[in-house]
């Protein structure tokens, strides 16, 4: 096996880290780190929901997710998305994503007259942003649920299952785990993998960059992320458990 850029094994993940209330104001957020990505993930919360939740009559509650990349994210400048007057396609797609995976997570008819937005910024992007931005948004999204809940502001537990998401691919013939830039780049084939705590999976983006992959790579690389995804659910698990017991000290 050969070594990585970042002197990696092929089934090894990059270090993850979920720093817990990076924020003071939004009811929830997160930095979360895979390697040297790092996405600012925090979760807001509006009285009301969209129009067409009213109109259509559907009860409960409302989540939508926002993702952009900050312009010193990435070794050249990137311009503003508000400069160009509507955002770029790239960022559309990934939070439409974000969303995605994360209503399933939560039962909306749980937060009565509720609108959660979850905004994911990237401040450093070294491959698999919206990855972290998923496993990171995951978390934020909890700890919104547990101040939601504690204040008596919804009446019942609505979260079902936490979520992550990791990138796998092909490069040089071998599967790796968990892509940097440097890898996702010149990867023959790129997947990225969303899947819930309970090991059911969410999305499956994979795509052949140059040659097309047969049913047996796509199943090596489905327990390669299913391996590195269960890691991620552990790092999601103790950095949570780390903020209880903070709490239980004081």
């Amino acid at each position: 096996m050969a070594l990585r850029p970042d002197q990696r094994k092929p089934d090894e993940l990059r270090p993850v880290r979920f720093t817990l209330d990076y924020q003071y104001h939004p009811a929830g957020s997160v930095l979360v780190e895979f390697g040297r990505t790092r996405v600012l993930c925090a979760v807001s919360v509006t009285a009301g929901v969209p129009r067409w939740r009213r109109d259509q009559q559907v009860g409960g509650g409302w989540l939508t997710a926002e993702y952009q990349m900050l312009p010193g994210a990435t070794g050249e400048r990137t311009e503003r998305e508000i400069a160009r007057l509507k955002p770029h396609g790239r960022s559309v797609e990934i939070q439409r994503l974000i969303g995605r995976s994360l209503r399933p997570t939560v039962d909306l008819s749980k937060l009565p007259d509720k609108t959660l937005y979850v905004d994911c910024d990237v401040i450093d992007a070294d491959g698999g942003t919206r990855c972290a931005a998923v496993s990171g948004a995951s978390v934020a999204l909890e700890l919104a649920l547990r101040r939601l809940f504690v204040q008596g502001e919804i009446p019942a537990w609505p979260l079902r299952e936490r979520v992550a998401a990791v990138s796998v691919g092909i490069l040089g013939g071998e599967t790796l785990l968990d892509l940097c830039y440097e890898e996702d780049s010149a990867a023959a084939v790129d997947m990225n993998v969303v899947m819930l705590g309970d090991g059911r999976f969410v999305e499956i983006q994979g795509t052949a960059e140059e040659t097309p992959f047969s049913i047996e790579d796509m199943q090596r690389m489905l327990e390669l992320a299913k391996r590195g995804l269960g890691a991620i659910f552990d790092r999601q698990r103790e950095a949570l458990q780390s903020l209880e017991a903070v709490r239980t000290q004081k």
